[in-house]
């Protein structure tokens, strides 16, 4: 395991503060002075400041879904002045009974998408939900100006290439029969390239008009209102955790 993702999952915080004190020589791995490169195997004995260090003594990693409405950027800042999603009441610690430690955001949703958006205060954690290895499911309803024939939605079943990127496999399922121009789908994806479901959609002549994410591997957007986010009960973190490690991820 890579010492600074040791020293995140130990509670020192965040990426950035595991490799300053690292630089700074306060960490120490079987009594050696540590380096960025010192790495931590079972059995080592991991100490900062002459304190010993477990994973096991970390709090669990805390995760909060979003519901991310339009207009919103997922960023914690823009040069041109818009909003973000940190710019929302539910990023303000008064709202929050317990206080909010810093949050990463799980991936993104382009501005004029909304829906389910996941938060961790876990760097680790927040990777290994994003992984393609990993491989969590993400659905989402969609409305395009246009209407895939049978074939197309075969294809993109098979995986599709297009403008030289490779896409895999997406599950599509017409959601109700067709009325006027647009058409609403139902989209499951499992890697989540950038724009990927708009850029399927052009590929087959189709346009996105609108794109909400429902869910995302175990968790549902439910009847969360746009704007609004919860904490995901501490259990729920456990078994996601368990589920992660299973499939792979180095937690």
């Amino acid at each position: 395991m890579r010492l600074n993702v040791f020293l995140q999952r130990s509670g020192i915080g965040s990426r950035r503060e595991a490799e300053r004190i690292v630089a700074d020589g306060r960490v120490r791995v079987n009594g050696t002075i540590a380096t960025a490169t010192t790495p931590v195997e079972d059995g080592d004995k991991v100490s900062v400041d002459g304190k010993p260090l477990t994973i096991a003594s970390a709090p669990l990693p805390r995760l909060f879904i979003l519901n991310k409405p339009l207009d919103y950027l997922v960023t914690t800042s823009d040069s041109e002045g818009r909003s973000t999603v940190y710019d929302l009441p539910a990023f303000n610690p008064k709202n929050h009974r317990n206080s909010l430690p810093r949050l990463m955001n799980v991936g993104r949703l382009d501005i004029n998408s909304e829906g389910l958006l996941l938060f961790s205060s876990d760097g680790p954690l927040a990777q290994a939900l994003m992984s393609p290895q990993i491989g969590l499911d993400r659905i989402y309803r969609v409305r395009v100006h246009g209407r895939l024939s049978e074939g197309q939605i075969i294809n993109l079943a098979k995986g599709v290439t297009s403008n030289g990127i490779h896409y895999r496999g997406a599950t599509v399922t017409e959601e109700k029969d067709p009325t006027g121009r647009n058409t609403w789908y139902r989209i499951v994806l499992n890697e989540g390239k950038n724009r990927e479901i708009r850029k399927l959609m052009e590929h087959f002549g189709c346009v996105v008009n609108r794109l909400i994410r429902t869910n995302y591997g175990p968790f549902e957007l439910g009847d969360l209102k746009p704007g609004q986010m919860i904490e995901i009960p501490p259990y729920k973190v456990e078994a996601l955790i368990e589920d992660l490690k299973n499939r792979g991820a180095k937690l």
